[in-house]
């Protein structure tokens, strides 16, 4: 039986949004969901600002013990808080100080990032960020790397795998989680997974899980895995509507 929560979950779909719905169903929690329209940046209203001042998906609320309500943006926090406060049984962790909980942490966070508004700002300012968003997408970059412009193909990386399956130890975890809905937006970014059969099998084998079946499609049905064998064209007409609406995000931002 599901634990009931005053979780409240603030997403849309996209794969920092599901990386949080699908850790809510795998530690088998009650929540609720405000889907947020980022296309007409609902995420910039001052109600949703209230909740994170960045004006970014995801973003979720709670209630301490005390009643305090309690609001937790960016999406390594999150998972941080909930696996600290409701995964009691390490069902998607593991005991802190162990050797699998460091692990977990390789592929979580970096231990430091450089974050830079100008030369002289790199020298000086280095941020704790989590690894998810500082280097998997480099390591996507190496997939379309070692697909599309590698001269001769180097059977390790593409092979490369731990015994269970699972980015560490015996067992999914928010590692695991964290770096899934990445993975299974490659084929959006013009990447054939099917060259990296190690990769692939661990993709759908979380996907085989009823948590991440479940918690993908939070709050909209999760279309990622369709762009895989869309032809080119097709995939730029399903891309034009969303390029119209980031670029002009991208000019408010910038202003």
């Amino acid at each position: 039986m599901a634990q009931q929560t005053d979780v409240h979950l603030y997403t849309t779909q996209t794969p920092n949004g599901t990386k949080i719905s699908i850790l809510l169903e795998e530690l088998g929690l009650k929540y609720q969901t405000t889907a947020i329209d980022i296309t007409k940046n609902t995420q910039k209203e001052p109600w949703f600002l209230e909740i994170n001042p960045n004006g970014r998906i995801p973003a979720l609320t709670d209630k301490l013990e005390d009643g305090q309500t309690i609001k937790l943006f960016e999406s390594g926090s999150i998972m941080q808080y909930l696996v600290d406060r409701y995964d009691k049984d390490h069902k998607v962790s593991y005991p802190h100080g162990s050797q699998e909980h460091w692990e977990v942490n390789n592929w979580v966070f970096t231990a430091a990032h450089l974050y830079t508004h100008s030369a002289e700002l790199a020298n000086t300012i280095i941020n704790q960020l989590f690894w998810q968003m500082g280097g998997l997408g480099p390591m996507q970059g190496q997939l379309a790397y070692f697909n599309r412009y590698a001269p001769e193909k180097i059977q390790f990386s593409i092979d490369r795998k731990s015994p269970s399956g699972y980015l560490v130890g015996d067992r999914c975890t928010v590692a695991d989680i964290s770096c899934w809905g990445w993975v299974a937006s490659a084929g959006g970014s013009g990447v054939d997974i099917t060259e990296f059969p190690a990769l692939k099998e661990w993709r759908d084998k979380l996907l085989s899980r009823p948590g991440v079946e479940k918690g993908r499609h939070v709050p909209s049905p999760h279309k990622a895995l369709e762009f895989e064998n869309m032809p080119e064209e097709e995939m730029k007409k399903a891309f034009e509507h969303n390029r119209k609406w980031i670029q002009a995000s991208i000019k408010e931002d910038s202003k």
